[in-house]
């Protein structure tokens, strides 16, 4: 029998962002960074690369190293591998495209299975011989994303359109082309590493937006392409970072029309105040991909008050008559197919809104400034167990959506903090259940009787106590 599947996706531990969806043969594959808890950089691991059988979306299985991130091109190991994108060549095999670091060049590696092991082929040139990203004209490389069509033509994409700072700094680097232009398209001949034509702008950046209907929008980074419904929609995080939005074409180089946001890691745009943020938000990477007749939009959400420790989550998105796609909010149900079981104990992590009773906030970019944020709460990790931290008076946590028929109690995990754990049900003013908690050093069970009419609900537990509480998991008990 299947199991129910979270967000995240993967299990628990597991901490792999920038997700791009796959399908090869009977199963999904995400080819995605691999960012270490506890680490202070993006993308410290090894590329691994998850698969689950598209008749099971909840088993999901990796039993090798895709690419080691120690390799011909980062003898140290010291070098970090960036977002990577795979697609099936016309030849049958299976070409993986990633950076490292800002090192302004794409690496190409090749395997005969769609999970590994690569071995590294080479980089991106031009026709010339020329390194991709050193000619006039060329954008930073950053995030390449691929699609191949029906007749076997590759397609590459790549750009990094970052902010003034962001450019200053990487220009001391020495890096040259680092502009606010936008993205580029290109062709690659059959070899895989050699471009066809001269490069295309996909989409713009701040600098070259007036008019173009992308203003507020503009393209920052995490390119990525997707054919749905014979048009062709560019999905791409947006300057605004926690978003990824889309354009549609009627070709996979171009032009692109602005569409519209997808989704936003921090929910913003969703709800009775669209601009504030309902859950600690960070940068953004990810893509569509349509399984068993429905399509998800694959992202992935920050946790340990850091943008160096995401996690992949993924949402059903929709397509109605005229191509365009909603903006979906963040659920704790994601491929699930529907709502969770009513009954039954559940993770406090699978948390899709996390709030301090002052709000959220931006993740702090960087390990030391983490530690400013002590009155926030966090989704961490201890002994192997993800649960949620520091929870202090008013602040919320937030699941969607359980399908509840017959409820008689609810309990809860949790250490520290004495007073009660409030659990609401959608946006009611009054808790359906108050669960008394006393001061414990160790996880303790509380429970509380309570009734909750029965039907989809989204459940939003709160802490109303003194000190700081901790969450490990939850009980519905029918």
């Amino acid at each position: 029998m299947r199991e129910q599947i979270f967000n995240p996706y993967l299990p628990e531990g597991q901490y792999f962002p920038d997700g791009e969806p796959h399908v090869f043969g009977d199963r999904v594959y995400v080819y995605a960074s691999h960012d270490k808890f506890g680490g202070n950089r993006f993308c410290m691991g090894d590329y691994k690369v998850w698969s689950a059988p598209l008749d099971d979306l909840s088993a999901w299985s990796c039993d090798k190293v895709a690419l080691p991130r120690k390799n011909i091109y980062n003898k140290s190991g010291y070098k970090c591998m960036y977002a990577p994108d795979c697609t099936r060549g016309a030849d049958g095999r299976y070409y993986l495209y990633f950076c490292f670091d800002f090192e302004n060049r794409i690496c190409v590696a090749a395997s005969d299975m769609p999970d590994g092991p690569f071995e590294i082929i080479g980089c991106v040139k031009h026709a010339d011989g020329k390194l991709y990203g050193t000619k006039n004209g060329d954008v930073m490389c950053f995030d390449p994303a691929l699609y191949t069509d029906e007749d076997g033509q590759t397609y590459l994409y790549s750009g990094f359109s970052p902010s003034l700072l962001i450019r200053t700094g990487l220009k001391l680097k020495g890096l040259k082309n680092v502009k606010e232009v936008g993205g580029q398209v290109m062709k690659l001949k059959a070899d895989m590493t050699t471009i066809d034509g001269e490069p295309k702008m996909s989409a713009p950046g701040r600098s070259n937006s007036a008019g173009t209907g992308f203003e507020g929008h503009e393209f920052y980074e995490a390119s990525s392409m997707r054919k749905i419904g014979g048009r062709f929609y560019f999905i791409y995080s947006s300057v605004l970072s926690h978003e990824l939005c889309y354009a549609v074409g009627d070709r996979p180089d171009g032009p692109f029309e602005y569409g519209g946001t997808i989704i936003s890691n921090g929910d913003f745009g969703i709800g009775r105040a669209p601009d504030e943020p309902k859950a600690y938000w960070g940068n953004n990477h990810g893509s569509a991909v349509e399984l068993n007749g429905q399509w998800y939009i694959f992202y992935h959400r920050q946790t340990n008050k850091n943008e160096q420790t995401r996690q992949g989550c993924a949402e059903p998105i929709y397509i109605d008559g005229d191509g365009k796609i909603k903006q979906v909010q963040t659920t704790s149900c994601g491929l699930n197919g529907g709502p969770l079981k009513g009954e039954g104990t559940y993770p406090a992590y699978i948390a899709c809104g996390l709030r301090s009773e002052a709000g959220a906030c931006k993740c702090a970019y960087g390990p030391m400034r983490r530690w400013t944020y002590g009155e926030h709460p966090c989704i961490t990790q201890e002994n192997g167990r993800q649960f949620i931290q520091n929870l202090r008076r008013g602040s919320r946590a937030d699941y969607r959506f359980f399908d509840i028929k017959g409820l008689k109690a609810f309990a809860a995990t949790v250490r520290g903090g004495e007073g009660a754990i409030e659990v609401f049900a959608d946006g009611a003013d009054e808790p359906f259940a108050k669960v008394p908690i006393k001061k414990t050093e160790n996880w303790a069970q509380f429970k509380a009787d309570c009734s909750l009419a029965d039907g989809v609900h989204e459940l939003k537990l709160t802490y109303n106590g003194e000190g700081a509480c901790d969450i490990l998991d939850f009980t519905l008990i029918v």
